[in-house]
């Protein structure tokens, strides 16, 4: 009905009408243009965005080898300590490339000692482990912690920059000038907040994993000492 009205009024206006015009583009947004807009301050956020990655996905590689539960291992412990084989569950240990078995071989090596000093040596070696497995966490941290900061600063910085625009423009400040200034400027929080709230996701889900593994020490930690104070032992 809308185009039967616009036609009638043509014909009672006697004006010809222009088929021949298109749509006006509209104009869309991608990543590295966004980024682009952003300026140097897109730079360091880049930098750890890539830096988070790289540690989430070899810490993650690490802890998920820490983390599996080999019941096999801790059953031929048991039969070579029974069995007074001291030696050859300290061979194992020493072949065997896990937390556990590494926590288990440093309490083998200290047997014929108080059960305390025992007990001490392995939570020791338990808990080196525990520091090797939270390596580059600090760093996933403090851009979790940093990124949107960074962020921020650079939308202050470049506001400052739009209105100092806008002073030199005098009298020919117009609405574009201002929008784009601004446009701009909230680029870098937009960044920020995309990389920290990442990274904070990151840090999260490897802390809460490094916590089974945790658990999974402390639980052979327990088997061991009460395979030591098993009579006979």
């Amino acid at each position: 009905m809308k185009i039967l009205s616009i036609l009638l009024q043509a014909d009672l206006t006697n004006t010809p009408l222009d088929l021949s015009g298109t749509l006006p583009t509209v104009a869309r947004m991608n990543i590295l243009d966004l980024a682009a807009k952003g300026g140097w301050i897109m730079i360091p956020l880049i930098v750890l965005s890539v830096l988070t990655l790289f540690i989430f996905i070899q810490r993650w590689l690490v802890i998920r080898q820490a983390g599996q539960n080999d019941e096999a291992f801790m059953s031929r412990i048991k039969d070579y300590i029974h069995d007074g084989k001291v030696e050859s569950a300290l061979n194992l240990c020493q072949s065997t490339a896990s937390p556990t078995a590494r926590m288990i071989g440093k309490g083998i090596s200290r047997l014929g000692r108080p059960v305390n000093d025992i007990l001490a040596t392995v939570e020791n070696a338990g808990n080196l482990e525990v520091s090797k497995l939270e390596k580059g966490f600090p760093i996933i941290a403090t851009t979790a912690a940093g990124a949107p900061m960074i962020g921020f600063l650079g939308t202050v910085t470049g506001m400052v920059r739009a209105f100092f625009d806008m002073a030199n423009a005098g009298t020919n400040v117009d609405v574009q000038l201002l929008s784009s200034g601004i446009y701009e400027a909230l680029v870098t929080t937009v960044g920020g907040l995309v990389v920290g709230i990442i990274a904070l996701f990151a840090y999260n889900y490897l802390v809460a994993r490094v916590d089974s593994v945790v658990n999974q020490l402390e639980m052979r930690t327990m088997d061991f000492m009460d395979l030591l104070n098993e009579p006979g032992n």
